[in-house]
């Protein structure tokens, strides 16, 4: 009887780390790696013994990515983009229940028709509605009192408007959200649609990161305001 069937390879567990990890397979494509301090990591966090084979895997796994440039492919996409940036932005969270959705059918409506700032994200645990300050007494009530969650209001809300090459370029979200994380931003809400990428910040936080994202953009340095 074969018992070691459908366990992971050693090589298999090796690449699944580094895919995990993406600042540890971006210094992979770009020769930056200590492959023995590596294999050490990868053996204290998944629990495999053998030094010697993740260290051979890592090293066949280096000479795959070495051919890709990643944070080439997202700086190309991220240098043909541009910034726009909405004040007075709310967040409203409700229920993730069928009466929100059609109570807010026709606010949805009216405030597409009104071109204003309109997004909803629905989850397992709740609804959540981004719109413009003005829309919120109306939001409020379209919802009703009993199926809101939350509440937040006087934020601002940042897209970075960018190429249709960014739907095929792997990481380019992430790496933007962790420009901003890295740099102490706290984003009450990130998401994704087509070609726009939209995070949400205070209006303390508003300025720092829009100039985070535009070193994004420009390929310039941003100073740590930390």
């Amino acid at each position: 009887m074969d018992l070691s069937k459908g366990k992971p390879t050693v090589a298999e567990m090796t690449r699944k780390y580094i895919d995990r990890h993406p600042s540890v397979r971006d210094c992979i494509s770009k020769d930056l790696i200590n492959f023995s301090s590596l294999a050490r990591l990868i053996m204290k966090d998944t629990g495999v013994k053998h030094e010697e084979a993740v260290l051979a895997a890592s090293r066949r796994y280096a000479a795959k990515l070495s051919k890709t440039d990643f944070e080439g492919a997202i700086a190309k996409v991220f240098q043909e983009s541009r910034l726009e940036l909405k004040t007075r932005i709310c967040i409203v969270v409700a229920k993730n229940e069928w009466i929100v959705l059609r109570n807010l059918e026709d606010i949805i409506k009216k405030i597409l028709a009104e071109k204003s700032t309109m997004q909803m994200v629905q989850s397992t645990n709740g609804i959540t509605v981004v719109s413009e300050d003005k829309h919120l007494p109306s939001i409020i009530k379209a919802i009703g009192q009993d199926h809101i969650i939350s509440v937040r209001q006087n934020l601002a809300e940042i897209t970075v408007k960018s190429p249709a090459s960014i739907e095929d370029t792997p990481g380019a979200f992430a790496y933007i959200s962790s420009m901003l994380s890295e740099q102490g931003i706290n984003l009450f809400e990130a998401m994704s649609c087509y070609t726009d990428t939209v995070f949400v910040v205070t209006r303390d936080d508003m300025m720092h990161a829009f100039d985070i994202l535009s070193a994004c953009i420009e390929d310039r340095v941003v100073p740590n305001n930390g």
